[in-house]
């Protein structure tokens, strides 16, 4: 048996240019196509006038004083301000700081502290944020931040209005000076655990992962990509936004946040040919009552990523929304984030059920977590990868760096996974979400996997809870269809005998909504809490 080892194609170059001299390049190759289309704005720019008004922005910036290097912080749902501020910052080498736009006052104080942030660009108020209002209970506490620039404000008019006093040879002059290897952008992680890190990332990171994914649909100048997905995230910004422009397609964003009906409308009214999701986004979409009214056949390709994705309902994507050609990608924000994606022609078997094979010049293993060595193919281990895509580093905590990158360059991302004699992957959980259950090694996928061919369940996620006796036991959230009846014991008996019994879940706690990261992943380790505190296991979980 093979060890479990694969290294990318190196067919197709790595894109050795900026962001900027990329973008530039799509420009004048396709100065009439549409660029960028922000339904919810009434925005509709073509490549060349996407460039004008980047290049208004980028004027205004180096005008405050802004600097190659100076952290921008950007904290916003998806507006074009955010893309041009992204295109812009990359242009005069500038730091684009991504802000989750579901921070509140505590966690936007510690990242704007934590990067150095000296400007901040945020929208001026979203559902129940009010942005202003946050910021100005932190400024104090801030002394880094030099400006606040809201988007739509009188502010962001100032901003653009002091353009006339850079001129363009000043621009040009700074994104000639610009090398591929700084860096561009910190994406704070999560934080579901811990303080958020700030994941470095430099133009060759995410210009190059943006491109090969794109590579990985087959996209052309003549694609348009619905980008649901937040732009403040990797899906958003790096395989929406570059994935889009290294290859001269349209960019389509059908709102300021996810909402399943105005994702559909986009996809009809503006033929789209791409579609993005998390699986919960897909779900939502599949979902709507009167799913089959909308026309999907422009659709060819798309991404599902940022959770696992379930079987069934990937094969739902491909059979219903005429997705035939949807790739799944996996990845983490450390490494850009894509280190395996399927194959457009893949057969729908391998599509269905892994995450695809190793990127364009990139290298992944699977390590055994104790002893660091490469398992064999077939054999259970931590994913790793390394390559041109792994992040410089966590942004000014090098002992935290040090844990997560080690000597040889290998990411350690916590996932598990199992690499198959054909080298596709599966990730089979997060080392820390295995669920021990009296010396048995419970994989929650596994058994998310079996409970979603439930005609009644919707959506399901499984976690370990504190017991007693065995440690911890299982517990299964679901999502159910409309007047089921589903319960603990309904769920146990199409359990029995069909999965093994230690696997069955215990406790089954029904649910309309999962608590859930502005990405669309779905918190866990709120579940456990939720499960603790509901079932009464309070006393286990001292002890557990």
């Amino acid at each position: 048996m093979a060890e479990s080892y694969a290294a990318g194609p190196t067919t197709t170059a790595l894109l050795e240019e900026t962001i900027d001299a990329n973008f530039k390049r799509a420009v004048a190759t396709y100065p009439e196509r549409e660029a960028l289309v922000v339904r919810h704005q009434n925005i509709r720019w073509t490549y060349s006038e996407l460039d004008e008004r980047i290049e208004e922005l980028a004027r205004g910036l180096m005008a405050l004083g802004i600097q190659v290097g100076d952290r921008v912080g950007l904290w916003s749902p998806n507006r074009f301000e955010w893309t041009l501020t992204q295109y812009a910052t990359a242009r005069i080498g500038a730091i684009m700081v991504c802000l989750n736009p579901a921070y509140r006052t505590t966690e936007l104080e510690y990242a704007l502290n934590q990067s150095g942030t000296r400007l901040l660009v945020a929208a001026p108020e979203f559902k129940t944020s009010n942005y202003q209002a946050m910021y100005a209970e932190v400024a104090d506490a801030c002394p880094a931040v030099e400006h606040a620039v809201f988007m739509g404000a009188d502010s962001w008019d100032a901003l653009l209005a002091r353009a006339s006093e850079v001129s363009g040879d000043q621009v040009a002059e700074r994104s000639r000076s610009l090398d591929h290897f700084d860096a561009i952008n910190i994406q704070y992680t999560s934080g579901t655990t811990g303080l958020p890190k700030g994941a470095t990332l430099t133009h060759r990171n995410i210009l190059n992962n943006g491109f090969f994914t794109g590579e990985g649909c087959e996209y052309t100048h003549e694609d348009r990509v619905c980008i649901p997905v937040p732009f403040y995230h990797c899906f958003g910004m790096v395989m929406g936004n570059l994935g889009s422009t290294s290859h001269g397609a349209t960019m389509v964003i059908p709102n300021d946040a996810f909402e399943p009906v105005s994702v559909l409308e986009a996809v009809q009214e503006e033929q789209c040919t791409s579609l993005y999701g998390v699986p919960t986004m897909f779900i939502g979409e599949l979902g709507l009552p009167d799913f089959e009214s909308y026309d999907l056949s422009s659709l060819r390709t798309g991404i599902m990523a940022g959770s696992p994705c379930p079987v069934e309902i990937m094969k739902q994507v491909v059979d219903r929304m005429n997705m035939e050609q949807v790739t799944i990608c996996y990845g983490m924000t450390e490494t850009s984030p894509v280190s395996t994606q399927t194959g457009a022609d893949d057969p729908i078997e391998k599509r269905v059920s892994s995450v695809g094979r190793v990127h364009p010049h990139v290298e992944i293993r699977v390590a055994d977590p104790e002893t660091g060595q490469t398992v064999e193919r077939g054999i259970s281990g931590e994913f790793q990868t390394r390559g041109y895509s792994v992040m410089k580093g966590y942004w000014n905590e090098p002992e935290l760096t040090a844990t997560a990158i080690d000597a040889e360059g290998w990411m350690h991302t916590g996932d598990l996974a199992v690499m198959s004699e054909d080298g596709y992957v599966n990730i089979t959980g997060r080392i820390k979400d295995l669920i021990i259950r009296g010396g048995e090694n419970v994989a929650p996928l596994e058994v998310e996997e079996y409970l979603y061919t439930h005609p009644d369940v919707i959506d399901v996620q499984v976690v370990g809870v504190p017991d007693d006796k065995f440690g911890e036991e299982i517990c299964a959230f679901v999502q159910t269809k409309p007047s089921s009846a589903v319960d603990t014991e309904t769920i146990r008996s199409f359990c029995d005998g069909k999965i093994a019994h230690f696997k069955i879940p215990r406790y089954v706690v029904v649910v309309s909504e999962f608590p859930m990261t502005v990405t669309g992943k779905i918190q866990k380790y709120k579940l456990r809490d939720i499960a603790t505190e509901q079932l009464g296991l309070a006393d286990a979980a001292q002890t557990a």
